[in-house]
């Protein structure tokens, strides 16, 4: 049966893509060996460059984030090669897993899946390891699962103070163009995204950004690879073109969404996340309910992951929700699956938005039959206005 109005994505990504941005894939493909394509490829990797705050190198891939976690692993890296992770959560993991896969000998701070990286265990595990066997520093700055944010500046201080070379790699896959992001400033090495969430595309580029101290890196990195090589792509992307088949109509979008974000102002976009933020966690604890990140100050503007009650199905609450609301909430991921769930506020969004979207879950609250307190779309609206 038909539903009448449409259907509220509010997954933590991929996010709703803008109209602007559907229009903008659908032009016509062209000739991606063409003149015509060489300054649409320019002005995708000189606008990433405005996003990502960076003057350095910029690839971009036709691949999901994890393909980004790859190239950056494996540009610069060799077998057996040692890397510090922090346990933030389920993409952590899951890209220290990846990281073994490769051969790497993946070492993990452990973390409570509450709170982001801590910059005083990296500093005192880096100061243990005299003879620098560790090679790279793995954090991931939103982590999606759990609504948490790494301080990634801080994380570049430890380093500093412990006085190590390891290169500094950073996922901000859900963070980018939603939360302030500095990969130059913050002396990052490898910065990691992918293009469905505060990018507002559909799946289907990610993208690395890379220091010269991660391009040198490069040179002497023995782990294999063909398709992720830095290299290979150097020299096409000095003239907006790519050493294979590039997903030509994703980058006129991503063209579009780089246009769309300085129209608007970076800082404005971020402010819009943090405000967004406060208002879903506002509303959330007026529910009576647990915000899952409990560490001030790490609460991500992205997403908010809510723990439901004990007792208390967190998927059979979101199948609720989405039968009599059509409203799409994200999932637990394993070590909290089925006990919480993830409102996506990120990407094309505004209070209105927000609003109903409170609304939807107030509603699927009720509906279900899980315990909590009425108002808590008042309460993010006291915020908002």
């Amino acid at each position: 049966m038909r539903k009448a109005g449409r259907h509220f994505l509010q997954i933590p990504g991929p996010s709703a893509v803008p109209d602007r941005i559907l229009s903008a894939i659908g032009q016509q493909t062209i000739d991606h060996r063409g003149p015509d394509f060489a300054r649409v490829g320019l002005k995708a990797l000189e606008g990433l460059k405005t996003i990502f705050k960076t003057e350095q190198h910029v690839f971009i891939y036709p691949a999901s984030g994890t393909g980004a976690w790859e190239a950056a692993l494996v540009n610069t890296l060799s077998p057996g090669d040692r890397v510090l992770m922090f346990e933030t959560g389920h993409f952590s993991t899951l890209w220290k897993k990846l990281a073994e896969k490769l051969g790497l000998q993946a070492e993990f701070i452990q973390g409570d899946w509450r709170g982001g990286a801590d910059p005083e265990q990296i500093e005192a595990r880096l100061a243990e390891d005299k003879g620098h066997e560790i090679k790279a520093v793995c954090v991931v700055h939103n982590e999606t699962s759990t609504g948490s944010v790494s301080p990634i500046a801080e994380v570049r201080k430890a380093i500093d103070r412990a006085g190590h070379p390891a290169l500094f790699m950073v996922d901000t896959i859900s963070g980018l163009a939603s939360l302030e992001y500095k990969h130059d400033e913050w002396g990052v090495d490898v910065t990691v995204s992918g293009s469905q969430k505060g990018l507002m595309l559909p799946p289907g580029l990610s993208f690395n950004a890379a220091s010269a101290k991660a391009v040198a890196a490069n040179k002497k990195a023995g782990l294999q690879r063909s398709y992720w090589d830095w290299e290979e792509m150097i020299g096409p992307n000095k003239t907006g073109y790519f050493p294979y088949t590039p997903a030509t109509n994703l980058l006129y979008g991503l063209n579009e969404a780089v246009d769309m974000l300085h129209e608007e102002g970076l800082d404005n976009v971020f402010a819009r996340h943090a405000r967004h933020g406060q208002a879903a966690r506002a509303a959330v604890r007026t529910w009576g309910l647990e915000v899952l990140c409990n560490k001030q100050g790490q609460e991500s503007g992205v997403l908010t992951a809510v723990k439901l009650p004990d007792g208390h199905s967190a998927d059979a609450f979101r199948a609720s929700t989405l039968q009599h609301y059509d409203i799409s909430l994200g999932n637990g991921l394993s070590k909290v699956a089925d006990k919480v769930f993830r409102i996506g506020h990120l990407g094309d969004f505004n209070d209105l938005m927000l609003v109903a979207t409170l609304a939807g879950v107030e509603m699927g609250l009720k509906q279900a039959n899980v315990p909590h307190e009425a108002g808590g779309v008042q309460a993010a609206m006291k915020l908002l206005t």
